[in-house]
């Protein structure tokens, strides 16, 4: 091959990939009118038409005006299975019996009391109950608020000030770690490591040593591309965490959602202190954090030194009452087992038809969430990723949706206890179109044949 084949050829599949990308992007923008219409409409009041940046995507959005069972409905009356599941937080679908009696229930009896009620005894007990590292909680707003409690609460308890986290976390809006940081990240003195990796990693925490307050991971990334985390990974960080004298903190806001216990019960590591959120609030405003009774006895208002607490909705009626029965008498531990496991099946043959297209083609994950993505050979953390094809998660997202399925722009798919094995096989057959479609392009910038 001369000097300038190699350029020429890049520069060829290039060509041939953005072109793809554009006619997917046309296709969509024809079928959505009406969600172009609101998005412009949106602008007028909001800055870029957007108040959550994750749900933005270029050429618009998709405009959503009614949702059920496991499935949601566009501005243009286009119906999708929905297997994005509000990045997770949307375990319990859309319409289910129980949940929307809880809430009719609640109306009923009246909201914004300004007093304790037992909504919130009955939810904090099953939580202690469901989760083995949580000996007592407290509850707050978001699983951004649940972290930020979670490191204030570590620094009070060691009276240490440094923090190490891993690059490509996320553990709020607030604590995004992906690309190194964010602008609007609260200012707390960081560390950040890589992810999987034991003796760097290790190495550092011995080195801030009795500077170190606390440890900070996802037992999956989930932002960061649904990248689990080795067990021996985790139990390096429990025992240098142990050496040092620092906590370890668990973000669990996702992965809480993995069998009927969390990661942690499945990896059986018992952290300091674990964070949740998101599902658990049945589709309300949700957070918690909780851990160890020691280190949680310093949010005791009883105490004269207590940490303050404060937050109008910390036990709001709709949250406490309505995430009781989610997690009391809908996701049993049976039906966490039953989903983790369909996720884990899920995953499987969707790896199976990846193989078949490309060795740049692979699906990681846990359990009810996992993520396609665009490289070869194994992915530990997001470092793994860099040379990413980023215009193929365009045109998988654009595909997907225009076979009937609702999926994250990053390539995320999250199952719902609201799909059957329909719905699974709705996913498979979609992303089975996929590859066969773009299977060309994929294997050419791959430098396969």
């Amino acid at each position: 091959m001369s000097g300038n084949a190699a350029p020429n050829a890049a520069k060829s599949q290039n060509s041939i990939l953005l072109n793809a990308v554009e006619n997917a992007s046309s296709v969509f923008a024809t079928r959505n009118p009406e969600s172009q219409r609101l998005f412009e409409s949106a602008q007028a009041s909001m800055p870029g038409g957007n108040t959550r940046s994750a749900l933005f995507f270029e050429p618009f959005p998709l405009y959503v005006n009614e949702s059920f069972d496991a499935r949601i409905k566009d501005a243009d009356g286009h119906v999708y299975l929905d297997a994005l599941g509000e990045f997770t937080a949307g375990l319990y679908g859309h319409s289910d019996p129980a949940l929307r009696e809880a809430v009719v229930q609640t109306v009923n009896k009246g909201v914004s009391n300004g007093a304790p009620g037992t909504g919130e005894t009955k939810l904090a007990s099953l939580i202690c109950d469901r989760f083995p590292a949580i000996e007592t909680v407290r509850f707050c707003n978001s699983g951004t608020e649940a972290n930020l409690y979670a490191l204030t609460l570590a620094r009070a308890a060691t009276k240490r000030s440094k923090f190490v986290a891993f690059s490509g976390a996320y553990h709020g809006g607030v604590f995004n770690f992906g690309k190194g940081g964010a602008a609007v990240n609260a200012p707390y003195d960081w560390t950040l490591c890589q992810y999987n990796e034991v003796e760097q990693t290790t190495a550092t925490i011995e080195r801030l040593g009795s500077e170190l307050a606390a440890v900070i991971v996802e037992p999956m990334l989930s932002n960061g591309g649904c990248i689990p985390a080795t067990r021996a990974f985790l139990q390096a960080l429990r025992a240098a965490c142990d050496r040092v004298g620092a906590l370890l903190i668990f973000d669990e806001v996702v992965t809480s959602r993995m069998g009927s216990g969390g990661s942690h019960a499945i990896m059986q590591i018992t952290p300091d202190l674990v964070t949740l959120g998101k599902y658990l609030g049945a589709g309300f405003s949700f957070g918690a954090f909780g851990g160890r009774a020691g280190i949680m006895e310093q949010m005791n208002p009883r105490q004269s030194d207590s940490l303050p607490h404060a937050g109008t909705f910390n036990n709001n009626v709709f949250t406490m009452n309505v995430g009781y029965v989610g997690l009391s008498e809908v996701f049993t531990s049976e039906r966490a087992e039953t989903l983790y496991a369909g996720g884990e099946g899920l995953r499987k043959k969707l790896n199976l038809l990846a193989k078949e297209c490309s060795t740049l083609v692979q699906f990681t994950g846990c359990g009810s969430a996992m993520n396609i993505h665009f490289a070869a050979g194994p992915i530990t953390s997001p470092e793994d990723l860099i040379s990413e094809p980023g215009d193929l998660f365009r045109l998988f997202h654009f595909d997907l949706m225009e076979r009937g399925v609702y999926a994250a722009r990053r390539g995320q798919i999250n199952l719902s206890l609201a799909m059957n094995e329909a719905d699974f096989d709705l996913i498979e057959q979609s992303v089975a179109k996929f590859l066969e479609r773009y299977r060309d392009i994929i294997r050419s910038i791959a430098g396969e044949r």
